[in-house]
């Protein structure tokens, strides 16, 4: 669980990030969840937009992302979804001290 603070920071690092994945009228499928899966395993902090023919609620798209990929949910924000997950073999960023 990221405390206000590291969420904050990651936020501050993601506004730079263009969005990698969109979802679209199909919605969030096995598929989609398997490749956030592994660029996030790489990237650690991956931004995903949600496409305007999606009907779907944008804050059950994004829960159902990271519960999916096992990643935290860092914002929501628009029809933008920054999620972050410490990579194993890849590590990048040091979140803050609580």
């Amino acid at each position: 669980m990221l405390t206000g603070k590291q969420k904050r920071y990651l936020r501050s690092l993601a506004h730079h990030l263009n969005p990698i994945f969109q979802v679209g009228k199909g919605g969030v499928n096995d598929q989609l969840i398997r490749h956030i899966d592994e660029a996030i395993e790489v990237r650690e902090l991956i931004k995903i937009s949600i496409l305007n023919n999606n009907e779907g609620d944008r804050n059950e798209i994004a829960q159902d992302l990271a519960s999916g990929s096992q990643s935290e949910l860092v914002q929501v924000i628009g029809k933008t979804i920054v999620l972050y997950k410490e990579s194993r073999e890849h590590k990048q960023i040091e979140l803050p001290r609580s």
